[in-house]
């Protein structure tokens, strides 16, 4: 039984994953589109698992569980089309969304966001791709901004070839390492924690230089 979205399935999601694979065979690579779709499209849902999810997705097909080179099309297929409905959205609806009315649009996350792109320009549209909850609010701040759409999609396609590429590469390469597949909930957690130190660091050193 898959359970809902928690910080257990986060860490455990390897073994979800194995159930999901055992239940619906070829069906777990359209589950799999839709969770990395949802995760970058959808502002509303930026705690869904991203990194550790190609992470685990890469240590499977190593295993024969997944093919790779299906896996890694599909889902960098997904990204880029999560962020374009995610631009669109911003362009469309813009901060009207954001009244703190609703747990996960807070106006503090579309400020850091706000922030976060000023500082870094259209690139932070590559960048955010290595940054959760900045992964999801990037493409709707480059909507309110109007930013050109064939820009953006320029740092989209790439941000997402190099995004998927390499978290499912890294896992098809160490995830089954022993003292790694032991300790796969460790290593996903530290995955987590260090995404989050590096989003802190860029912005504390935002507002020092300021």
């Amino acid at each position: 039984m898959i359970p809902a979205i928690s910080i257990d399935l986060i860490l455990h999601i390897d073994q979800y994953l194995n159930i999901l694979i055992q239940n619906y065979g070829v069906l777990t690579y359209l589950v799999l589109f839709f969770i990395i779709f949802i995760e970058t499209g959808f502002v509303v849902f930026p705690f869904l698992p991203g990194d550790s999810l190609l992470f685990i997705v890469g240590a499977l097909a190593a295993v024969g569980s997944l093919n790779l080179f299906i896996v890694i099309p599909i889902l960098i297929v997904a990204a880029i089309s999560g962020d374009s409905v995610n631009y669109y959205l911003g362009y469309k609806i813009g901060r009207r969304a954001f009244t703190d009315k609703i747990r996960f649009l807070k106006k503090s996350y579309i400020n850091d966001s706000e922030k976060f792109y000023e500082k870094h320009g259209g690139k932070t549209i590559f960048i955010a791709r290595f940054l959760p909850f900045i992964r999801t609010f990037a493409p709707f701040v480059a909507g309110i901004g109007k930013m050109d759409y064939k820009k953006f999609l320029g740092y989209n396609v790439s941000g997402a070839i190099v995004w998927v590429s390499a978290f499912i590469l890294a896992g098809f390469f160490f995830g089954n390492i022993p003292i790694i597949k032991d300790n796969m909930g460790i290593v996903l957690l530290a995955m987590i924690v260090g995404t989050i130190i590096l989003v802190a660091f860029e912005f504390i050193k935002s507002y020092f230089k300021k």
